[in-house]
């Protein structure tokens, strides 16, 4: 039986012999290789944090001590060292999340993918303990470009201060979050890494912290002997450890963009990508379209947060190295920085994730928007994002962002629009935009059929009498990606005799004037999106319809209010009732229960249910 066989918990691995750690770390390394190339997921991170791991669970005492993790998606080595060696159905749906999970394990402290925030954790937990008169250490586990974020240098400072709280800081320095780390603070520490003999405590001691290292990360004696001097320690201490990303897996050593940081299903000796190449994806698209929009307009500039790779920006900096800049993983310090980038006369592009974009709220309503700045967001990941779990999904922005007053938020339906959009969007110079896409292909065409007003109707109510003045049952306002979902519940809604008129407003906030006096001529209005059903575009809808007086029954279908676990996205889809057969059975319903009035007298009840 190999070693890994043997351990089923942190108990297990105290007992294995220190000259049979490196034989531990290379069964590790090979197992996370293969299981990985099944399923997809973070290598590379956990290939950098083997020793580094073994060396935690060997020292500390989880779950009694708390180890937390930053960057949580490093956390692959401590789930089998903790008793979860299934990674049949990693990140599936019913199997291992890809992050921390307190449903998993008493192991976990943190559901942690947003990454800076483990500092901030470990300050509070030793003031709990302090509090409370509690024993036991906290170990925060932070890098892979997690000090570049604003929010550990606030929780540093307040760590700094409590110098009789025990508190131990595991800097994991592998130089890179997907792309080498970037900034003054990642000079300094790759100047530690290569001074011959320096290190970096003058930088930590400075601020009240004591300092042990900088240390082989991949050399478990000396990890463990490094911690265990932490352990001693009365106050904060940072165990400053060099590792690197990819470590064991030439393939992901050669890939320079990114060593591996997320692959799909690969094979495990050559790391190629297997299966039938995908289409272009959606950030495939946007990427393509704003390198050529870069080389018209001089003024457009882009910005990312440590992301330039997953957010589809590689052309634009091959193309234009000077027009585009990373400030590591620091979305407040991005989104102000755009700012002032648009008053100094250019067009800066922001592109983020969407649910990265949470982080940075304060940002785009106080800097951006109350000066009118012209800043573009770009948010992809954006809905229902899928393995990545309720840490990913960006089911929040097109709530959040309804309150910013004059920000424009454009909701693509196919590939065709997004470049229209994301034109219409650069055009924009006293007001920011917003442009939001999916992570899947960005799939074919959705023609329209018409057009009303701003908006585009992609289906008539009644085909034989194409014109915004025919009556039909139901207006089905449709946002974003869903359009052919949205068409789909049409057609099975046109096989029970109900006429749907299917529209898609592009332009979702503000909404267009023409929305209600068509609404008007309908039983019934039905709104599908890919964002949470609370304050969404259905919101929007509702408050458009009512300040124009007309009081037409109202059904949203959205993400309801809860984190979603992770599963591949049509299945997520499916389980909150986003097909086109829940849809229209939903409509069905609504229509048989109260949409019979094409414009009611005001104060009639708005109907809405709940998805």
């Amino acid at each position: 039986m190999s070693i890994l066989e043997g351990i089923r918990g942190p108990h297990d691995l105290k007992a294995v012999p220190g000259e049979r750690l490196p034989e531990l770390a290379a069964e590790i390394r090979e197992f996370l290789v293969h299981a990985v190339a099944r399923t997809g997921g973070h290598l590379g991170p956990n290939l950098g944090v083997v020793e580094l791991t073994i060396a935690l669970h060997r020292v500390f005492r989880s779950p009694a001590d708390r180890i937390l993790w930053d960057t949580g998606h490093q956390s692959y080595v401590h789930k089998i060292l903790t008793g979860r060696q299934d990674f049949s159905k990693l990140r599936g749906k019913g199997g291992l999340s890809g992050y921390p999970s307190r449903e998993e394990s008493d192991h976990d402290v943190i559901e942690n993918s947003h990454a800076s925030t483990v500092l901030g954790w470990a300050d509070g937990l030793a003031k709990a303990r302090r509090a409370r008169g509690r024993g036991g250490r906290i170990v925060a586990v932070t890098g892979d470009g997690a000090l570049t974020g604003g929010l550990a240098w606030e929780a540093l400072n307040n760590i700094a201060a409590g110098r009789d709280r025990p508190v131990v800081i595991v800097l994991n320095d592998n130089g890179r979050s997907y792309l080498p780390t970037i900034g003054g603070l990642a000079d300094h520490l790759a100047g530690r890494r290569t001074a011959g003999g320096t290190d970096g405590r003058g930088l930590f001691e400075a601020l009240g912290i004591g300092y042990v290292g900088p240390v082989d990360g991949h050399d478990v004696a000396a990890v463990e002997d490094a911690l265990r001097r932490a352990a001693d320690a009365t106050g904060p201490v940072l165990v400053h450890c060099l590792t690197e990303k990819g470590r064991g897996c030439p393939p992901a050593l050669a890939h320079e963009a990114d060593r591996f940081h997320t692959v799909g299903v690969i094979d495990p000796f050559t790391g190629e990508p297997l299966g039938p190449p995908p289409g272009p994806s959606w950030t495939d698209v946007f990427g393509a379209e704003l390198a050529a929009v870069g080389a018209e307009r001089p003024d457009v500039v882009a910005v990312t947060a440590a992301m330039l790779h997953p957010v589809g920006l590689t052309e634009f900096a091959r193309r234009f190295p000077g027009r585009v800049w990373d400030v590591g993983i620091a979305e407040q310090h991005a989104v102000t920085s755009a700012a002032g980038l648009a008053t100094g006369g250019l067009h800066p592009v922001v592109a983020v994730y969407a649910t990265f974009l949470n982080r940075a709220f304060d940002q785009v309503l106080m800097d951006v928007a109350l000066h009118r700045c012209g800043v573009t967001f770009v948010l992809d990941r954006a809905g229902i994002t899928g393995v990545d779990g309720p840490s990913h999904h960006g089911m929040w922005d097109m709530s959040l962002l309804q309150v910013v007053p004059g920000l424009r938020i454009a909701a693509p339906r196919d590939p065709q629009q997004l470049r229209a959009q994301l034109r219409e969007a650069l055009a924009v110079s006293d007001a920011p935009t917003v442009l939001r896409f999916p992570k899947e292909a960005a799939g074919p065409p959705v023609p329209a059929a018409g057009r009303v007003g701003g908006m585009d109707v992609l289906r008539w109510g009644d085909p034989a009498n194409p014109r915004p003045q025919a009556a039909a049952d139901v207006l089905l306002v449709s946002a974003g990606v869903l359009a052919p979902v949205c068409l789909g519940a049409a057609g099975l809604l046109a096989e029970r005799g109900i006429r749907t008129t299917v529209v898609d407003p592009r332009w979702v906030k503000p909404l267009d004037a023409a929305l209600a006096p068509l609404a008007a001529r309908h039983r019934l209005v039905a709104v599908v999106e890919d964002n949470s059903r609370t304050g969404g575009v259905g919101w929007a809808v509702g408050q458009t319809l009512r300040d124009a007086g007309t009081y037409v029954p109202l059904r949203t279908f959205g993400i309801p209010e809860r984190f979603l676990a992770h599963a591949k996205r049509g299945e997520v889809l499916a389980d909150i009732g986003l097909t086109p057969v829940e849809i229209a059975g939903g409509i069905g319903a609504a229509l048989a229960e109260g949409g019979h009035a094409g414009s009611a007298e005001p104060g009639t009840e708005n109907l809405e249910r709940e998805r």
